[in-house]
């Protein structure tokens, strides 16, 4: 991180706590003009938690019951994010009895106490915007019961916030934060009396992001699909609201939505959730089909890259897979190398998983989730595709970006007679040992199978050269590579047929059977599924097949495909236990 760097975001820091302060002691009007109706989506089990004063916030368990939740001891920047952002408040509301308003009531109070003279760490614009809407959002469910005092002090805060983020968005970086306080700014000024001058500054900025964020395909810098998510539930937000109001929405906006909306259903696994790509979580449950049944637009995704991601799909299988380079620059600060991974469901169980992001368990997680090992795919042994290089501080976190990424990913898909393939490769490996990893995957028209070949070779008479220093340095025992395919924590694998396969049953009844054409070794070994909203990462399987590379060409085949007495179609009863707890 350069000295420059430093001192800009020093710089930023201090010119928010002054414009804090500043509009903390403006005299605003109160009263609210017009409410949009409360439309984010809590979750009950975690406000009944909150409510027994058990706090879960990224990680960090504190248990207080008779406690406020300001008084929980957090370290971490996302648990101070999440507790000054408030989506909290949804899952108080999501439970909705006297006993959640009762502590929503004395929490929003206790915030306005501590932090609303312009103190403290949620004194950021997408905090604050985040934080606006949540209040705004649930303000009747709020105010109920409550005296004028207490209703007035709630409405200056609500207007204090306003000012300030009227005064320090524009500094916001492009990307999720930015589409968060422009929302909360929207929000904010067509409900609060006074404040509806913010409104088209506001919708402007958010109107150039849909066309300079939004790329072609519907997809972000990022490319991380639940960010992707969290963004079309704010652009249909700010245009609900404006539509509410009867002010013109900018044609842009509307025309992001439409691009977004097959993006996010290619992303979408045939279980419902997304797909777990770089630094992206399933999502909260049901938050994608809100989105998508609201956007009104009902367009399939066709066999074609979405935001660098290809779907196959057939009978009850999805398979989605990362076909196209990471991010980079800021916009990988939470990227993974991930190049040819691929994920598989079938029908409502996830089979075949990345690690996910291990950002809530701290910062050697996170770098591990972000590593080649951590995904189904080919990784050489101690490298990752793309690797980790310099970055800056955000949020108070050093966070790495990627570097060396590969810049060669060629992808073809074609239907067979047979079913549907895709081809796909890439170069990381080429400065590094000179090699090329290209991976070939069939799905049968039944989608009962997939067919796998991954091949790692040296193209060019450069690469061969690059890959006779890397076999030297490994005394000429061969390049040491792994092919891995992490499996959902809830699918039972034992290896099976004298070894010669593996046998992985699903709580659906189903059985599905991994085998490999023996030139590598296979193995059933430990891994972890990181997900956000738990305590630590679950106990998970992977299948590993390992190999050395001697020549300049090495080819390992696979297969994994339904038992036979597997009937096509099953009644999948029982109960889920996947936590959709990524929340923004």
């Amino acid at each position: 991180m350069s000295k420059s760097q430093t001192w800009s975001a020093k710089g930023t820091e201090f010119m928010h706590r002054v414009h804090a302060r500043i509009a903390a002691r403006a005299k605003v009007p109160t009263g609210f003009s017009s409410q949009p109706e409360p439309r984010s989506i809590g979750i009950y089990a975690r406000g009944r938690q909150l409510i027994a004063g058990n706090f879960l916030f990224s990680g960090e368990l504190t248990e207080a019951p008779s406690g406020s939740i300001w008084e929980i001891n957090a370290t971490s920047a996302m648990a101070i994010d999440e507790l000054h952002g408030f989506a909290w408040l949804d899952d108080l509301a999501a439970v909705g009895d006297f006993k959640a308003r009762e502590r929503a009531q004395a929490w929003v109070s206790e915030w306005i106490d501590r932090y609303g003279s312009g103190k403290g760490p949620g004194w950021v614009p997408d905090l604050t915007g985040r934080r606006l809407i949540r209040w705004i959002n649930h303000a009747f469910f709020l105010m109920r019961g409550q005296d004028q005092v207490w209703t007035d002090r709630f409405y200056r805060s609500l207007a204090h916030q306003t000012l300030f983020l009227s005064r320090r968005g524009k500094t916001v970086k492009p990307g999720l934060a930015r589409f968060e306080a422009m929302t909360g700014m929207i929000y904010a000024g067509l409900s609060l009396q006074g404040m509806s001058r913010y409104v088209e500054p506001a919708v402007s900025i958010l109107a150039k992001d849909c066309v300079h964020q939004v790329d072609g395909q519907g997809g972000l810098p990022t490319r991380n699909p639940q960010e992707l998510l969290e963004v079309l539930t704010l652009l249909h937000w700010s245009v609900q609201a404006l539509g509410e109001a009867d002010r013109p929405i900018p044609h842009s906006i509307h025309a992001a939505i439409d691009r977004i909306v097959p993006t996010l259903r290619a992303l979408r696994h045939s279980d419902g959730g997304l797909a777990r790509f770089h630094g992206g979580g399933r999502g909260i449950e049901g938050r994608l089909e809100q989105a998508l049944a609201a956007s009104g637009n009902k367009q399939l995704p066709t066999e074609s890259l979405y935001m660098g991601y290809v779907r196959l799909s057939a009978g009850r299988t999805s398979v989605v897979v990362d076909a196209a380079a990471p991010p980079t620059g800021a916009a990988s600060f939470e990227g993974h190398a991930s190049t040819c991974a691929f994920e598989l469901t079938s029908g409502r169980r996830p089979v075949i998983v990345n690690c996910g992001n291990g950002r809530s368990f701290g910062e050697e997680w996170r770098r591990a989730g972000r590593a080649t090992a951590s995904h189904s795919t080919l990784a050489i042994d101690g490298y990752s595709s793309s690797r980790l290089g310099s970055g800056t501080r955000l949020g108070g976190l050093d966070r790495e970006w990627l570097t060396d990424v590969p810049d060669q990913v060629p992808v073809e898909w074609e239907n067979l007679a047979d079913g549907h393939r895709l081809q796909v490769a890439h170069n990381g490996y080429q400065r590094t040992h000179g090699l090329t990893h290209a991976r070939t995957l069939d799905l049968s028209l039944d989608g009962r199978g997939l067919v796998g070949e991954d091949f790692i070779g040296s193209i060019s008479d450069g690469d061969k050269k690059r890959f006779d220093r890397a076999l030297d340095a490994e005394k000429l025992q061969g390049v040491p590579f792994s092919i891995r395919f992490h499996l959902h924590p809830e699918v039972d694998a034992e290896i099976d047929l004298g070894g010669a396969a593996i046998s992985m049953a699903l709580k659906s009844g189903e059985i599905w059977v991994f085998r490999h054409d023996g030139t590598a070794e296979m193995r059933l070994e430990p891994s972890v599924y990181l997900e956000n909203g738990r305590l630590k990462p679950r106990a998970a399987s992977q299948v590993v097949l390992s190999g050395r590379a001697m020549s300049y060409a090495t080819r390992v085949r696979w297969s994994l495909a339904k038992a036979q007495e597997t009937p096509d179609a099953l009644r999948d009863l029982v109960g889920d236990t996947i936590a959709g707890s990524d929340s923004f």
